[in-house]
């Protein structure tokens, strides 16, 4: 059965960074006016980035994408690199999800932590400006990860330091992210995806990790 759970989750993880991949190669090709229309990227971004206003008194540009908003701005990204950082880290922090709980659990965490990223933008968020990007996921699987170190560590009577350096290295980074880029960074998704990551884990497998102490035969 692990390698079925393997394969699987291998190509749940495969899926996602191609559909974000092929999403923003096609927006670059647009930036560079080889396909579609012009301005297509302004275009894609005002049906499927987050956008506040949306929740108060904006028009729509369809019926549910107050709704569906809170799901489709994580498949976009702002350029090449913002993807490149985004799907290496979905890849690492990735299987390790997938190899706690399967690719069912793996895409329960993700695809709620997305929406628990557009829940933090809107609720600490100021002003109209819009949002895209994975990190809100990204975070969600890194706040799940850190929930399961945390329960691990504590049923075993292990000292819980290496959780609470791992959150406050997350927090500096977030810092430091939101000098270098003056401010444009995202940190009320990373917040919002990271508390619904780690509460999300522990309903999905409260239970700390069965440590395979049998031992090896020659």
């Amino acid at each position: 059965m692990a390698p079925v759970t393997l394969t699987s989750g291998r190509t749940a993880l495969f899926t996602l960074i191609g559909l974000c991949t092929v999403i923003e190669v096609v927006l670059v090709l647009g930036d560079l006016g080889v396909i579609g229309p012009a301005r297509l990227r302004v275009l894609v971004y005002e049906y499927a980035g987050f956008w506040p206003g949306l929740l108060d008194n904006w028009s729509p540009n369809y019926t549910a994408q107050p709704f569906a908003m809170f799901f489709t701005y994580g498949f976009l990204h702002s350029g090449l690199t913002h993807l490149l950082v985004n799907m290496i880290t979905l890849w690492s922090l990735g299987q390790g999800v997938v190899n706690r709980v399967g690719p069912g659990g793996f895409m329960l965490l993700y695809t709620l932590s997305i929406m628990g990223g557009a829940v933090g933008y809107t609720l600490l968020s100021v002003g109209p400006t819009p949002m895209v990007g994975a990190s809100g996921a990204l975070f969600g699987l890194a706040g799940g990860l850190l929930a399961w170190m945390y329960v691990d560590r504590f049923s075993r009577a292990e000292g819980l330091l290496p959780v609470l350096q791992a959150v406050v290295l997350l927090i500096v980074l977030n810092l430091v992210l939101w000098w270098v880029m003056d401010g444009q960074l995202a940190w009320e998704t990373h917040l919002g995806g990271f508390i619904t990551g780690w509460l999300l884990a522990l309903l999905i497998d409260p239970r700390p990790a069965q440590i395979d102490d049998t031992p090896d035969e020659d």
